[in-house]
């Protein structure tokens, strides 16, 4: 598939996380995806660090086991209190977006066994290691979250749709057996990889700068 030859800002405003426009039925290159991957390994790292790995699963099998372990995550996520529909609850306006939001969470757990493709970035240093100062798990996520980002920019400009999940993390040790991750390597998020239906994603509504901008102090 061409590339959509979108400016940066486009790139950087219409990065969706998309769950009901994956398309589960086109294969993913694998070509296309070793693009995506490189262009992730030029983000920054802590002192130059590049302690990341990146497992990208496409083996059926693993995705099903794996989905089986989301949707048991995804069903504690959905009956606790930090669940979409039980944030914002202080602004009345805010409850069709977040329905919308849950709904479409539902969808990718009910069909994430059907995507082409997994990444599963992973650290070479666990930041849940006891008595890690902040400054030291900062610099942990700080040297793999960019790449991570960088990868789903890359996807979204070939036509590729990606979401950010994390709710296997509640699994991490049955899926590292699964795929053989070392213990001592930290999983970091779940990225379900196919292409979307439609490349026509929109600038989201978010909260006016105003608000969250805090300029000398706070």
């Amino acid at each position: 598939m061409p590339r959509l030859n979108l400016s940066a800002d486009d790139v950087l405003t219409t990065t969706r996380a998309v769950r009901k426009r994956l398309d589960f039925d086109k294969p993913v290159d694998m070509s296309v995806l070793h693009e995506c991957l490189d262009i992730a390994l030029q983000a920054p790292s802590g002192s130059n660090s590049q302690g990341w790995h990146f497992v990208l699963v496409t083996d059926s099998d693993k995705i099903a086991t794996i989905a089986e372990y989301y949707l048991k995550a995804f069903d504690a996520y959905e009956a606790g209190p930090a669940q979409p529909t039980k944030q914002h609850l202080d602004d009345p306006s805010m409850a069709p977006t977040q329905a919308r939001v849950l709904s479409s969470a539902r969808y990718l757990a009910d069909n994430l066994s059907r995507v082409p493709a997994l990444l599963i970035p992973c650290c070479a240093a666990r930041p849940d290691t006891p008595g890690l100062p902040q400054g030291a798990v900062a610099s942990i996520y700080g040297s793999i979250l960019p790449a991570v980002w960088s990868f789903m920019l890359a996807a979204r400009e070939r036509g590729i749709g990606t979401c950010w999940t994390s709710l296997h993390l509640s699994f991490e040790k049955e899926i590292g057996t699964l795929l053989q991750i070392p213990d001592e390597c930290a999983q970091v998020a779940l990225i379900p990889i196919a292409y979307t239906k439609g490349t026509d994603f929109k600038v989201a509504p978010r909260k006016d700068l105003d608000s969250v901008l805090h300029t000398n102090s706070w």
